[in-house]
């Protein structure tokens, strides 16, 4: 795996590039320089939380045979506050998703076995961070 990162503008914007040629600008506060012109690397962290877990757990459903018609994950993150590194202390994380008879057993199991053993994210958060997950369907 291979990303290649470069500055954009002269504070730090910055864009990332995979080996496909897939892009992702990141940028800093306004603290640091930054115009907010792209997320923020801990912002990065949590969305790959976010869709680690995602394509767990989708993959995982269609296996299950179950029908979902809209997905959705919010994740809430808490940080260290006055310390250097500023790591994740806790993660919530909530799954919205709605379809057709999906069973809240199956749903429960989908997302258990993302979050304590496919998802590559989570488990390199796990050792400094609680991670939390809930879900709801509509």
């Amino acid at each position: 795996m291979r990303i290649d990162i470069k500055r954009i503008n002269d504070a730090v914007n910055l864009e990332a590039t995979n080996d496909t040629g897939v892009k992702l600008l990141m940028d800093g506060s306004d603290a640091i320089g930054g115009k907010n012109l792209g997320m923020r690397p801990m912002q990065i962290l949590l969305a790959s939380l976010g869709g680690c877990s995602s394509m767990d757990v989708l993959s995982i459903l269609k296996k299950m045979q179950q029908d979902v018609t809209e997905y959705q994950v919010v994740l809430n993150g808490n940080r260290e506050e006055g310390v250097e590194p500023s790591l994740f202390k806790t993660i919530d994380v909530k799954f919205i998703l709605k379809g057709n008879n999906l069973d809240a057993n199956r749903v429960e199991r989908a997302i258990e076995l993302s979050m304590t053993k496919y998802c590559s994210v989570a488990k390199t958060l796990e050792p400094t961070c609680s991670i939390t997950s809930s879900f709801e369907i509509l």
